[in-house]
C-alpha cells in the first residue's frame, strides 16, 4: 500500500516553526527574507501561507527544507521542530534522509523542477531508490501505481516519456506523484497551480485535497490566491515583509480579519455577491524595500488605520482570542473596513 489509509485527526502537532530568521547578505546590505516567523502545522491539516510576491513565503518553505541558496543565504536563528526533532540541528546527511521521505516539496514551476534529460519513470524511481529498500523490479511498479493514482492516462507509456512531451497540468501531476512516492507526513506545495489555466488549476487542487484526505498527509500550500485559501485550507498564515502578521482558521480569516493587510487583500478580490460595476479597493502603495524597512510596523506606510504607535513600535504576533493571532496594535477594534471607537 502507498500510504496510511485512514485520515488523521487534527490532534498532534507535526511541524513547529519558532522565530525563524533567514537572511541574505548582498552588496546593498542584509535582506531579512524571513524575519521571526512562527507557526504550527498539525497532523492531517492543510495550512496556507498567503501574501504578495516577495513577502517570504517560498523562502520560509525552503528554510524548512534547509534548501536556502548559499553562500548568500543562511538561516541565522529560530527553531524548526518536526516530530520532536529540531531540523536546524541535524547534519546534512540526516536532513537528506528526511527530504522526500518525511517532508516533500512541490516546487513552483514543474518544467524547471523536472529534469529534462531523464524520463518520468526514472525521476520517480530515483526518489524511491534513495529512500526505500525495494527489490529490483519494485520501483518501476510503484512508479506506475503512482502515475495511475494521480490520474495520468496511459501510465505505462508515460513512464518512458520526457517532461517536454507533457502538458503543464500533467507535469504538475508528476510532481505530486514524486512528492507522494515515499509516503511523507508533510508536503510543502509552492504555488502548485502557477501558469495553469483555471480548469486545470481546479483539477490539481481537488486532486491534492483528495490525496491529502485519503493518506492523512499534512500540507502547506503557498499561494497568493485567496480562492484557493477559502476552499482548501484549514488554517491560514498571512505574511508581509518576512513576517507572519495574522494567523487564524480559514473561516475566521474571511469572516473576521484582524489585520489591515488581510482586510486589504480580501477587498482586492472580485466577489460574486457584489454588483457588476462595483469597484475593487486595492491596497495603495508598493511592497516595502526589504533593504530599508520603515521603523515600527512594515505595513504602516500603506495602512488606512495607522496610529502613531504603529510608526514607532513593531507589533508582536499576539493572541486576540479563539486561536486568532494578529500583529497589529488596533487588531481588537478592527472590523470589516473601519476601526471601532470602542
Amino acid at each position: 500500500m502507498l500510504a496510511r489509509l485512514c485520515k488523521i485527526n487534527f490532534v498532534a502537532t507535526l511541524l513547529e516553526v519558532r522565530d525563524l530568521r533567514t537572511h541574505f547578505h548582498t552588496s546593498q546590505g542584509i535582506v531579512r527574507a524571513v524575519d521571526g516567523v512562527s507557526f504550527d502545522i498539525k497532523e492531517g491539516e492543510t495550512a496556507a501561507l498567503v501574501g504578495e510576491s516577495g513577502c517570504g513565503k517560498t523562502m520560509t518553505a525552503l528554510s524548512v527544507m534547509r534548501l536556502v541558496p548559499k553562500p548568500q543565504g543562511s538561516i541565522v536563528g529560530g527553531e524548526i521542530h518536526f516530530q520532536g526533532r529540531d531540523l536546524l540541528r541535524l547534519t546534512e546527511q540526516e536532513m537528506r534522509e528526511i527530504r522526500g521521505a518525511e517532508i516533500a516539496m512541490i516546487f513552483q514551476e514543474p518544467m524547471t523542477s523536472l529534469n529534462p534529460v531523464l524520463t518520468i519513470g526514472r525521476q520517480i524511481t530515483e526518489t524511491l531508490e534513495a529512500h526505500e529498500r525495494l527489490s529490483r523490479d519494485t520501483p518501476e511498479a510503484r512508479a506506475l501505481e503512482l502515475l495511475r493514482l494521480v490520474g495520468i492516462p496511459d501510465a505505462n507509456r508515460r513512464l518512458s516519456d520526457y517532461p517536454h512531451r507533457l502538458s503543464g497540468g500533467m507535469r504538475q501531476r508528476i510532481m505530486i506523484a514524486i512528492a507522494l512516492s515515499c509516503n511523507p507526513k508533510l508536503i510543502l506545495a509552492d504555488e502548485p497551480t502557477t501558469a495553469l489555466d483555471v480548469t486545470i488549476q481546479a483539477q490539481i487542487l481537488e486532486l491534492m485535497r483528495e490525496l491529502s484526505r485519503k493518506f492523512g498527509v499534512a500540507m502547506m500550500i503557498i499561494t497568493h490566491n485567496l480562492g484557493v485559501v477559502a476552499r482548501y485550507a484549514d488554517r491560514v498564515h498571512v505574511m508581509y515583509a518576512g513576517k507572519v502578521i495574522e494567523s487564524a482558521g480559514a473561516r475566521d480569516i474571511y469572516q473576521n480579519p484582524r489585520h489591515p493587510y488581510t482586510l486589504g487583500l480580501l477587498h482586492s478580490v472580485p466577489r460574486l455577491d457584489q454588483p457588476r460595476k462595483a469597484k475593487l479597493d486595492p491596497i495603495e502603495g508598493q511592497p516595502p524595500d526589504l533593504w530599508n524597512l520603515p521603523q515600527g510596523c512594515s505595513f504602516s506606510p500603506r495602512c488606512k488605520f495607522v496610529i502613531e504607535r504603529c510608526k514607532r513600535e513593531v507589533p508582536p504576533l499576539r493572541d486576540i482570542g479563539a486561536g486568532h493571532r494578529s500583529a497589529c496594535w488596533v487588531a481588537e477594534t478592527l472590523s470589516q473596513g473601519k476601526v471601532s471607537s470602542s
